[in-house]
């Protein structure tokens, strides 16, 4: 099974953004420099009055489907 491992920091006012719609698509660097895009939806449960800050893993089927958003300790 396929997996990513990224660093969010995301502020409370660039959530928005996401949160209003008007951003649909994140992307980010994985650590390993390989560019990674996942929908905005999969960021909400992990939203704070801090934005979403730390380490998270998307872990996926080979079809890059599925996906799943884990916070990494």
């Amino acid at each position: 099974m396929p997996h990513y491992e990224f660093r969010l920091a995301i502020s409370p006012e660039q959530y928005l953004a996401y949160y209003k719609g008007t951003i649909k698509q994140v992307i980010v660097t994985c650590d390993n420099g390989q560019r990674l895009q996942f929908p905005a939806a999969l960021l909400r449960q992990f939203v704070s009055q801090h934005g979403i800050q730390g380490n998270f893993e998307l872990q996926c089927d080979e079809q890059g489907r599925n996906a799943t958003l884990i916070r990494r300790r």
